[in-house]
């Protein structure tokens, strides 16, 4: 069997890039084909792959400019990358692994995090939502362009994995995928992580600063609050959200894996405000032992243990509705509890959900899928 991986772009460290680099410790021969990589810009172990890049690798030098380049150089870049070598290919990402050249037998397997969201969900980017007019007009335009095209390209996966029963219905209704979609969650390194025995007193958000991840109602929230909050990560929003932020609110970025994980095992709980696909970040503020404080939809409903009558079996305190207010209310009914949550349970609980239990999984999963596909090529030429 011969395979090889994709993945949208290495441009960053979040959590696509987390499931590309298990891919590669599932498969380790494997050459990696993507847009762009930067080496100082994401996980260090990528030094060690066979990585092949775009000619899009020229031009774009941060994970922004990738993305803003996406429609339509990241398209021709990836379509430039020719596979037809390959017997089975495992891809993740949003948007661009699927338009790489294939033979029409390479068995195809998309781990896909969710539809290609500004294709599919426009409104949660703050540039289409703020639009009105001709600008409205063309984005409309643009949108319904990307949409048919993100559609075709779909179709060329044998199967899809998605990482929750959510993401699961929403690639089925937009791809309309008719083959069974199996669900294998994505992965966190737990062994990156420790416990603190003296937590300190802020509040830490670790995420990507782009509107929908929703930084900002958690700035807002602790202007009122006034108590510590520690932001790590950059962004679009970057500059607007630093403006709004009073003086109890600390902005760091760059940091290393011991350096984040320091910085995890010592907050008072990581707040978690946007609804996610998933979101491996509140599994990795577990690992360290630290309760989350999460808006209660999407991914965190299948990797979170919510606040009921018992804190010590509890791993978050949900809130309801995306405001200021419902935020505001969390943190006071966190901090009524807070010493009642048990650390030990909380890194417990997140290391049922550790990469190794993920590369496992997708190994057996794609083994599994290429043995099918032989036997189903061998009674065709039969």
């Amino acid at each position: 069997m011969k395979i090889a991986l994709v993945q949208d772009g290495l441009m960053c460290r979040a959590g696509g890039e987390q499931v590309a680099l298990c891919f590669h410790k599932a498969f380790p021969d494997a050459p990696i084909y993507t847009q762009c990589y930067r080496p100082e810009l994401t996980f260090p172990e990528f030094k060690s792959c066979d990585i092949r890049t775009t000619w899009l690798q020229q031009i774009a030098k941060t994970d922004d400019t990738m993305k803003k380049l996406f429609f339509p150089l990241g398209i021709w870049a990836m379509q430039s990358h020719d596979l037809t070598e390959f017997d089975v290919v495992l891809m993740s990402g949003t948007h661009c692994a699927k338009y790489v050249k294939l033979r029409p037998d390479t068995l195809v397997i998309s781990y896909s995090f969710t539809p290609f969201r500004l294709a599919w969900d426009p409104m949660s980017y703050a540039q289409y939502q703020n639009s009105q007019g001709i600008r409205r007009q063309v984005f409309d335009y643009v949108v319904e362009k990307m949409r048919a095209i993100d559609f075709r390209a779909a179709q060329r996966p044998d199967y899809f994995v998605a990482m929750t029963e959510e993401t699961r219905e929403r690639l089925r209704v937009a791809y309309q995928v008719k083959n069974e979609i199996n669900i294998i969650n994505p992965p966190v390194n737990t062994a990156n992580f420790f416990v603190s025995n003296e937590p300190k007193s802020y509040y830490l958000v670790v995420s990507r600063l782009e509107y929908y991840k929703k930084v900002d109602l958690v700035i807002d929230a602790f202007n009122e609050l006034g108590y510590p909050l520690v932001v790590v990560g950059k962004g679009l929003q970057a500059d607007e959200i630093k403006v709004r932020a009073k003086s109890n609110v600390k902005f760091l970025s760059g940091l290393s894996t011991q350096e984040l994980a320091g910085v995890y095992a010592n907050c008072k709980a990581f707040i978690f405000p946007q609804h996610e696909d998933y979101g491996i970040t509140p599994l990795e503020a577990n690992a360290a032992g630290r309760p989350v404080i999460a808006y209660g939809a999407g991914g965190v409903l299948a990797t979170q243990i919510p606040l009921k009558n018992k804190p010590e079996k509890a791993t978050a305190v949900f809130f309801r509705g995306q405001t200021v207010n419902d935020l505001i209310e969390a943190v006071k009914e966190f901090e009524s509890i807070e010493e009642q949550f048990d650390p030990e349970f909380i890194q417990a609980h997140a290391r049922k959900f550790d990469e190794t239990k993920f590369i496992a999984q997708i190994r057996a999963f794609v083994l599994e899928k290429y043995a099918q596909h032989r036997k189903t090529k061998m009674v065709a030429i039969k």
